[in-house]
Order: C-alpha cells, then sequence, then structure tokens
C-alpha cells in the first residue's frame, strides 16, 4: 500500500545530509503504546489502538519520510513481550522477537508509572522486553513514554539509571506519544544509526494491502463493543472483497468473526442481532475513512473451538499473514439484514 506518509521535522543539528534509510523495531510490554506511537509517528491512523492489551498481532511496517536531512525510517510495530499462556500467546512473541532480530535498530518502549519511578526500579512486566533485546543485532534506544504525567522531571533520572544498568542502551529519549513530545529528537536518534542509502519509494507508507486494515478495523470495533468480555478469543477472516465499479461505487467486503465457544458468539451478536449491527456500523465507518470511499460490510460470527490453543490455527486466524481468507460457511442463521434506507450499511449473519 502507498500513500503520503507524514514528513517529520529534521532536527536541529542536522548538519549530516548523507541519506539513511532502515528498519526499526518498536518493542516493549502489551499495552504500552507502541501502537499508538507508531501512528504518531507516522501522522495518519494506520494501526488499530485500544485498551485492551495485546490488541497488536501483526508486525506492521509504517514508513517516515523525512526530507531533510533525506531519511526513511521503517517502523515495525509488534505484539507485547509477556510470558505467554497459549499458541497465540506464543506465536506473537515470536512475531516480535522476528522483528527484533530483522531490525537495524530498536526501540524499547517503557512509560512512567507512580511506583516504577517513586522507587527507580525497573518494571516486572518489562523483563521479558530486557531479555528480548538481549538479541537484537542492533543498537537499542530507550524512550521512556507519557513523560507528560510526571510533574518532577527529576524522577526520571534514577528511573533511567535503574534501566541502563540492564542494558546498555544506545540513547534515552523522554517521550509522550500522545502529544508528540520528544518524537522529532527519537527520530534524530534513530537516524543516526541507520545505515546510508535510500530504501523505499518516496511515497511508500507501509506493505500492507488494503485488506489488511479493513479486517483489523473490524477486530478493532469487536473489541470496543465487548471490552474485557471476550478480545482474546477473537480473530477475524476476510470472506470476500469486491472492487467498486465506477467512481460512485461500493467496496463490498464479507467477512468472518471467529470465537471459541458458543457463549462468546451469543456476546458479538447480542440481543437480536443489536451488538454485531453496532459491530458492523462502527467497523464500516472506520474502514470508509480509511479507504477515501463507501463501504458495504457484511459480519458473520463463526465458533471455531480451541484456536488460540491450535499453534496452526493461532498463526493463521491470529497473525492472518498479509490477509486471513477461509472459506465462509454454507449456512447463515439470524440474519440482520441492511437498513433499506443505507444500503452500504453491512449486514451481521451469524454462522457456525
Amino acid at each position: 500500500m502507498k500513500t503520503r506518509s507524514r514528513r517529520a521535522e529534521p532536527p536541529d543539528d542536522a548538519t549530516d545530509r548523507t541519506p539513511r534509510a532502515g528498519t526499526c523495531a518498536l518493542v516493549g510490554r502489551p499495552n504500552v503504546g507502541k501502537s499508538t506511537l507508531l501512528n504518531a509517528l507516522l501522522g495518519e491512523r494506520l494501526a488499530i489502538a485500544t485498551a485492551t492489551p495485546q490488541t497488536t498481532r501483526a508486525k506492521l511496517l509504517g514508513v517516515v519520510h523525512l526530507a531533510e536531512p533525506p531519511t526513511q525510517v521503517g517502523f515495525l510495530d509488534t505484539p507485547g513481550l509477556h510470558a505467554p499462556q497459549n499458541a497465540l500467546g506464543r506465536a506473537l512473541v515470536i512475531e516480535a522477537s522476528g522483528a527484533i532480530a530483522e531490525a537495524d535498530v530498536v526501540v524499547m518502549l517503557t512509560d512512567v508509572s507512580t511506583r516504577a519511578a517513586a522507587s527507580a526500579s525497573v518494571r516486572e512486566d518489562d523483563e521479558p522486553v530486557l531479555a528480548a533485546i538481549g538479541r537484537a543485532r542492533g543498537p537499542v534506544v530507550l524512550a521512556i513514554n507519557k513523560v507528560d504525567r510526571l510533574r518532577d522531571k527529576g524522577a526520571l533520572l534514577p528511573l533511567i539509571e535503574a534501566y541502563s544498568a540492564r542494558h546498555p542502551f544506545a540513547a534515552v529519549v523522554p517521550i509522550s506519544a500522545t502529544r508528540s513530545v520528544g518524537l522529532d529528537a527519537l527520530i534524530g536518534e534513530l537516524r543516526a544509526r541507520l545505515p546510508e542509502g535510500r530504501r523505499w519509494e518516496e511515497d511508500t507508507l507501509t506493505d500492507r494491502p488494503e485488506r489488511f486494515f479493513a479486517i483489523e478495523r473490524v477486530r478493532e470495533a469487536v473489541i470496543a463493543r465487548t471490552r474485557q468480555e471476550l478480545p482474546h478469543a477473537v480473530a477475524v477472516t476476510l470472506d470476500r472483497w469486491q472492487e467498486p465499479v465506477g467512481e460512485r461505487g461500493i467496496t463490498r467486503i464479507e467477512a468472518t468473526i471467529h470465537v471459541e465457544k458458543p457463549g462468546q458468539k451469543g456476546i458479538v451478536i447480542g440481543a437480536g442481532g443489536t451488538a454485531l449491527r453496532a459491530i458492523g456500523e462502527r467497523a464500516r465507518l472506520a474502514i470508509e475513512s480509511f479507504l477515501g470511499r463507501r463501504v458495504f460490510l457484511g459480519l458473520h460470527v463463526r465458533v471455531t473451538p480451541g484456536w488460540t490453543r491450535d499453534p496452526k490455527k493461532a498463526r493463521e486466524l491470529g497473525l492472518g499473514g498479509d490477509v486471513a481468507t477461509i472459506t465462509p460457511a454454507s449456512s447463515a442463521t439470524g440474519s440482520v439484514p441492511p437498513e433499506p434506507e443505507q444500503p452500504e450499511t453491512g449486514s451481521g449473519e451469524a454462522t457456525s
């Protein structure tokens, strides 16, 4: 997928005009703000981001282009590093570890917490991250997020010392992803450690197709609707994608929401299909905003028992490759048709 990405501001001391380009893996514990940081760096909402841990499942490339000095940074958003409890968790850790191994430079993202700052200690849930970055082939930069929440910035110093005692970080950069504080300084530190040359065409934003982002926005809508009830048991696969005909045409998308248990299926569908209709509406609007064109979205719900515990299904459904695709079920029940006055609104069909 190609589009114009954000042109970052050059560092104040940009004297080296040698073109530099390379990849940077964004790694950290679940829900530390990696996807939010990626979107802030790009100036575009490429990755889905929720308050639910482990929202990110597949490695996602987003390229920042800097005109002066000439710089291209291919940021790799990754799943949160944690102690996995099932096949899906193990697949996510492998995905993140692979990004660390392949990247030219790594950013370990942590954040400011009152407890950690007060005790000047490393967070326990950062331990898997520190273990993983020890296998990085390139330099590692520590980015401390959410510094806008810290009244006394002097409290950062003992925290930096605690993390630096655990790993020889090439640099430490305090940032706030939500307020875009320190992002240019972060890019400057990364640029200094990237190989010389160019790597991507000037209009490249990501290497993922539109279909990937469409099904991700369906999954985001499910997470938003169900909250803590079943986000980790949900996967979305693409059944059908039909390109629009003519300038005023509609992109037609059919997708299946997978859950593990019949009870979870009932939560996604809701009484009389109300939950599924709300999910479809939210997802359709998000996809239309991303694609910049009208969309018909048809959703189905399917019970796929134990998929998070099966290594093959966990990779196929959880990570999905470029786009997870399956054959839709042959029978459907509980159909929720679109509103007739809004033909672009997707239907929701429950299948098992």
